[in-house]
């Protein structure tokens, strides 16, 4: 595949509330920047990141996008602005995006409550939800191990490893 068409895709995304400029701390937005920039490591496309400071946001962000929040998709001059749309663009429209979203229930089961379970832990901090968390850490441990693979699908990383 040649430079020139290798597409380039923009994702918009939440800057740090510490200095406005860097990487912010939305989940969503960083398991798109890490889907993405597995595609770009592999030049099936060309990644152009852009933090915006959602506390203050340029004049030109709010006339484009207007109530939108990132992540934000630009494929093409198209913007995508939801999540669940996001996911399918990247599926269906990115080259190799494909790749990235494998079917597989039982590793989605595995992970499906593990962000909560984590964030459980981080407010409570007791015993309890610090266990939880450990136990659902130690069953994807043990299915990694039993399946001898080095990501939760197989010998490639796809969007179960981005979102865990």
């Amino acid at each position: 595949m040649a430079e020139s068409e290798v597409p380039e895709i923009e994702l918009i995304i939440k800057a740090s509330t510490i200095d406005g400029r860097r990487k912010g701390a939305c989940i969503f937005c960083q398991e798109y920047f890490m889907d993405l920039y597995l595609l770009a490591e592999l030049k099936t496309i060309s990644l152009k990141i852009t933090t915006v400071d959602m506390k203050r946001p340029p004049a030109d962000f709010r006339s484009n996008f207007e109530a939108a929040q990132p992540p934000i998709l630009i494929d093409n001059g198209v913007a995508v602005l939801e999540n669940d749309i996001i996911e399918r663009h990247i599926m269906k429209n990115i080259p190799g995006g494909h790749n990235l979203f494998v079917p597989d229930q039982e590793v989605s089961k595995k992970i499906e409550n593990l962000y909560s379970k984590f964030k459980h832990m981080l407010m409570k901090r007791d015993e309890t939800s610090k266990n939880n968390l450990t136990n659902t850490l130690t069953r994807i441990n043990e299915m990694l191990a039993s399946k001898g693979t080095r990501f939760l699908t197989g010998d490639t990383m796809c969007c179960f490893d981005c979102e865990l």
